[in-house]
């Protein structure tokens, strides 16, 4: 499983859904920044790191492989933002209501990595 050994955010005011910027640090090794925090219509939720595209649209640069692995992340961060910022953020977690691995992102092997197998 997923060891997030740092958890750093960054607030933002004045925007309308983001709230702040979150880098998480793995196995204190490697680090992913430019995670956000978001406030919609149904609470608190972590959006992975993106760039724009020409045509405009968004494509996650950074994400989670299973479901597992999303909501420990997504715990974590608003984990650390409700410390840093005092704001309730976790309620969509208790609720279960956690988001699924969108279908679609390219999987491991279409990125171009072979998955670790066991002996």
């Amino acid at each position: 499983m997923l060891n997030i050994t740092d958890v750093r955010i960054t607030k933002v005011e004045g925007d309308e859904k983001l709230r702040g910027f979150a880098a998480i640090v793995i196995d204190e090794a490697f680090l992913v920044g430019d995670i956000r925090v978001l406030e919609g219509e149904d609470g608190y939720f972590v959006a992975m790191p993106s760039k724009r595209k020409r045509d405009g649209t968004f494509k996650d640069i950074a994400y989670p492989l299973s479901n597992e692995v999303r909501e420990a992340i997504e715990e974590r961060v608003l984990l650390a933002y409700e410390g840093a910022t005092g704001n309730r953020a976790i309620s969509r977690m208790e609720k279960g209501e956690i988001a699924v691995v969108r279908g679609d992102l390219l999987s491991v092997e279409e990125f171009g990595f072979t998955p670790k197998t066991n002996p």
